[in-house]
């Protein structure tokens, strides 16, 4: 009898606990009226910026555009390939790539294809190029961390 009174207790509670949770009320037979909508109170608090996503690094069949970009400690950087071959862009020097590794996230970007460096947290300058044409000019270019 005693093992029995613990199971009892539980679901006792549980019914209490339902019934106190869904709000324990009983029916009402006269129609409720909607309640009416209260009015927001407007704010006066000062959004937070969102942080800097940098700048964009356009590839077209003449290089990259801008060859240089100035961006903010913490910013990334948009590569989009615009041209209708594929680019491996990646840090400097060729073929380490250890200046930068945040720019060795873009990589590999066929023709239409963007994506960002990895967080530019350190100020620096970064150098950059396309993997495959180390050393075509017109695909060298500098990302400036301040």
């Amino acid at each position: 009898m005693h093992a029995k009174a613990p199971f009892s207790l539980c679901v006792a509670m549980a019914v209490v606990v339902t019934v106190v949770s869904c709000g324990g009320g009983g029916s009402s037979n006269t129609p409720s009226s909607p309640s009416p909508t209260p009015t927001p109170t407007p704010t006066t608090t000062t959004p937070t910026p969102a942080p800097s996503t940098g700048t964009t690094i356009t590839i077209t069949s003449a290089g990259v555009s801008p060859s240089s970009v100035t961006v903010a400690t913490g910013s990334r950087v948009t590569f989009v390939n615009n041209d209708s071959g594929a680019h491996d862009m990646s840090s400097d020097p060729h073929p380490s790539h250890t200046n930068c590794p945040e720019i060795n996230q873009v990589g590999f970007l066929t023709a239409g294809q963007s994506r960002q460096t990895g967080n530019l947290n350190t100020a620096r300058t970064c150098s950059f190029h396309d993997h495959n044409r180390p050393t075509d000019a017109s695909l060298l270019g500098t990302i400036v961390i301040q």
